[in-house]
């Protein structure tokens, strides 16, 4: 079963392994520390009103047999171990088939909190996780050397990231055939990182030479992943590069990492592997039986990518086997952010003492610069993005979330950076409002500080009490 193996990838399914586990440990704390106020009994989405209305065929979860804010919270923290285990190499110590049932856990796990998320859990990222993951399973451990079909399966999700991304950017927004994308882009991105500010100030040809080396990245070098050593390492190489690249202009969850582990799967690093005995018959069974079903189901995601109405960010199964992925086929030209204020006067007025709640990731002060959060995933502050391109995308949730700040919620709170209010004074009235945003200049940032300038738009949820009836955007 020698064609079965490939032993020369042993160094790189160890590292892609670690790399993957420490995402899974990402995405199961992120779940733990925001569930509450997003999905819990109470949160702005419950998921007991969720599933009250979800079939489990449709969406197979857990929770379809129990929900409690105290039984999220206990698959949540067990994922969190589990894969502290996988990252600490538990998996090598145990039997081969001991070692693909605790690389399921994680994903059983993480499927369920994905299946029952809602729009909190819509993004790409999050599919790609489970895809990839389910694929871990399969990869065995010290055991055994590493499956040539299963190596071969990660590439194949690497090129549909990349190959996926750079289509629906060319057929996309025509900034991308003009090579002007970037003019806007690290200014209206979701959640700009430290070094976003520095990013849209390098010199425009430089920012048609990022978008030109993007074309290329995700529309050729894909293709070099499935031709023979080194050229294969160098086209991953050349990706993760960009990846890092990418890490560096903002903050993207997840997503870049991901892509950073997929990619080191397909390295072909230096090392000296130990001598395993043939895979055992079981196991190669079970990985071509199921490698096969995958292959199948994998039309759906080309068909997709062919077709001149390709969607982005689209599961084609419940259980998240099968995905097509891709990112930023329209770049804004403008930045719009909702600022969301409280008073405690009687009435509210236009000259009210009105007082701002400042987010963690979403630009807020002019002055506050943003941080770095990515890798950990701020949901709130990415759909607060959403929200001011369109209140269509908040209908479900804005209403809510006011309420919780004028009740001054606890696990609401915990998701800002501050609260304008003490814990035991809530606002008389929470109102929200648009502006425009935009960098500031090097001249401005020297005289002001500030990084950012902002322009009042318009008003965004009127001024609304807890005794009113609740109106949304």
């Amino acid at each position: 079963m020698e064609w079965f193996t490939a032993s020369e990838y042993w160094l790189s399914r160890l590292v892609f392994q670690r790399a993957l586990a420490a995402l899974y440990l990402v995405a199961f704390l992120t779940a733990a520390l925001q569930f509450r106020a997003l999905i819990g009994e109470r949160g702005l989405l419950p998921v007991p009103r969720y599933l009250s209305r979800l079939p489990f065929k449709v969406a197979p979860s857990l929770f379809h047999l129990h929900y409690s804010d105290r039984f999220f919270a206990v698959c949540a923290w067990a994922g969190c171990a589990v894969s502290a285990a996988l990252l600490a190499g538990v998996d090598a110590l145990l039997p081969l088939w001991g070692a693909m049932l605790l690389w399921l856990v994680p994903w059983a796990l993480y499927l369920s909190i994905v299946n029952v998320g809602q729009t909190w859990y819509s993004f790409g990222w999050e599919s790609l996780l489970l895809e990839v993951g389910f694929l871990a399973v399969l990869l065995g451990n010290d055991e055994v050397a590493p499956p040539i079909v299963v190596l071969f399966l990660l590439r194949w999700i690497l090129f549909r990231v990349e190959f996926g991304a750079g289509l629906i950017k060319m057929r996309g927004d025509d900034c991308w055939r003009k090579l002007t994308c970037l003019y806007h882009h690290h200014e209206t991105q979701p959640m700009p990182g430290p070094l976003s500010w520095f990013f849209h100030h390098l010199p425009r040809p430089l920012h048609r030479v990022e978008a030109a080396a993007n074309h290329v990245t995700q529309l050729v070098v894909p293709f070099l992943l499935f031709t023979p050593q080194p050229v294969a390492t160098a086209a991953a190489s050349l990706m993760i590069l960009t990846q890092l690249w990418l890490v560096l202009s903002g903050n993207f969850s997840w997503l870049n990492w991901i892509t950073i582990a997929l990619a080191l799967s397909a390295l072909r690093l230096p090392d000296t592997a130990p001598s395993v005995p043939d895979a055992p018959v079981w196991y190669s069974a079970v990985v071509l039986t199921v490698s096969a079903l995958l292959l199948a189901l994998g039309y759906r995601p080309v068909r997709n990518m062919i077709s001149r109405r390709q969607v982005m960010n689209r599961s084609f199964d419940p259980l998240h086997l099968v995905n097509t992925y891709g990112a930023f086929g329209s770049v804004s030209r403008v930045r719009y952010e909702v600022v969301i204020e409280g008073t405690a006067d009687d009435v509210p007025r236009a000259d009210s003492d009105w007082r701002e709640y400042e987010f963690k990731g979403k630009p807020g002060d002019p002055r506050r610069w943003p941080r770095q959060f990515a890798p950990y995933h701020l949901r709130l502050d990415w759909l607060m993005w959403f929200a001011a391109l369109s209140p269509a995308y908040a209908g479900s949730w804005f209403g809510t979330l006011v309420e919780r700040l004028l009740e001054n919620d606890r696990a609401t709170l915990k998701l800002l950076r501050s609260s304008p209010f003490p814990p035991d004074a809530p606002p008389r009235f929470v109102r929200a409002r648009l502006f425009r945003y935009r960098y500031t200049t090097w001249r401005e940032l020297r005289e002001t500080g500030a990084c950012w300038e902002r322009t009042y738009v318009r008003e965004y949820l009127p001024p609304t009490r807890l005794a009113a009836e609740r109106v949304r955007p």
